[in-house]
């Protein structure tokens, strides 16, 4: 090692973090932009939150809770607190009493939009109800 070269565990720029943690070709075939949409909306509820709050506009909580059967309400806010930081919903309190939060899509949650909705049509036409294990 040289005399002056730091040693450090940062990836260097540019090196595929999906390469170097698991070695070589790991993840060949993942597209990287993919696995982090995956990571995100592959998450039981999430697309279904999604769903609502585009098809129905800002909506409380309890209305969500209501729009998606089976979801318990712990669930509801973990889903709703990654959505937020991940930039495609936003969390707003309404003054009270009482007090009310609602939720409503950003720009970003909006522009899902047509991929969900091409989601649903391959669905109906590719994905047989039959494949799926439980009801929501």
């Amino acid at each position: 090692m040289a005399e002056h070269e730091v040693v450090s565990d940062a990836l260097p720029t540019g090196v595929d973090p999906c390469t170097a943690a698991a070695g070589q070709g790991a993840c060949a075939n993942v597209d990287l932009a993919l696995n982090r949409v995956f990571t995100l909306l592959g998450k039981r509820w999430t697309g279904m939150l999604l769903g609502v709050l585009n098809n129905g506009g800002p909506a409380y909580f309890s209305e969500l809770r209501r729009a998606v059967p089976g979801i318990s309400e712990r669930m509801l806010s973990d889903r709703l607190t990654e959505l937020a930081e991940a930039g495609l919903v936003v969390r707003e309190v309404d003054p009270g009493p009482p007090l009310r939060v609602s939720y409503r899509l950003t720009e970003g949650g909006v522009a899902l939009k047509p991929a969900l909705t091409e989601l649903a049509l391959w669905a109906d036409r590719y994905l047989p109800e039959s494949a799926l294990r439980g009801g929501c």
